[in-house]
């Protein structure tokens, strides 16, 4: 790779989380997982829903799976997936920004370029905003807006043409091996994962588990 220009980041587990109360809605409260029980389900899932991308299985998005084992989990019927989903979905529903990302992502951006690159509905740019982080990207680009979601190269091509930068200039941070990490390189750019949850620690990738390490890692 040539010098490092620029940094894209994925919003979801990466630079916001889910309101978890507000997007369980429809499961009782008394049935909601604990944050350690949201995670592992999480692990599980990505692990699994890789497997199905590598294997051409896309049947079945990321958060049916996830809602799927929750509800087997919670001994709950199936009734209430779809409603789960749809709130998984939207973006209005992840607004939780851990303390000091603003400062973390004010830091990075002294040195580098920065800019987000969303699968989302169209709406991840005003909820950035609305979080308090939305003036330090210089674009955002939401598959909701442009009607391509990663891991396709279109995507990230659309992201590089909206700074004018190139491809072996510019890294991606994001939380999902197959579409987010295999999604940057087949485009031609390098990839951390930003893996909060745990999934990857047992495989050889580049990866850190907080913005703070991803900080780090930048010195590094």
């Amino acid at each position: 790779m040539r010098k490092l220009q620029v940094i894209f980041f994925d919003v979801g587990n990466t630079l916001l989380f889910p309101n978890r109360a507000r997007m369980l809605a429809p499961l009782a409260r008394k049935r909601h997982p604990s944050l350690e029980q949201w995670q592992a389900l999480e692990r599980r899932t990505k692990l699994e829903f890789d497997r199905d991308m590598e294997a051409g299985d896309v049947n079945h998005g990321f958060w049916w799976r996830f809602h799927t084992h929750l509800l087997e989990e919670r001994g709950e019927d199936g009734g209430i997936r779809d409603a789960l989903v749809k709130n998984a979905k939207d973006s209005s529903n992840w607004d939780e920004i851990l303390p000091g990302t603003r400062e973390i992502l004010e830091r990075i951006a002294a040195d580098f370029r920065i800019a987000v690159i969303s699968n989302a509905d169209g709406r991840v740019g005003q909820v950035l905003s609305r979080c308090g982080i939305g003036d330090c990207f210089e674009s955002v680009t939401d598959s909701g807006l442009i009607g391509v979601e990663k891991p396709r190269a279109e995507i990230f091509q659309a992201a590089l043409a909206t700074l004018n930068a190139r491809a072996g200039e510019s890294l991606y941070v994001g939380d999902v091996y197959s579409v987010d990490y295999v999604g940057a390189r087949n485009a031609g750019m390098d990839a951390v994962l930003l893996d909060v949850a745990g999934a990857y620690r047992n495989r050889e990738l580049p990866r850190v588990e907080s913005l703070g390490e991803f900080e780090e890692w930048l010195r590094d």
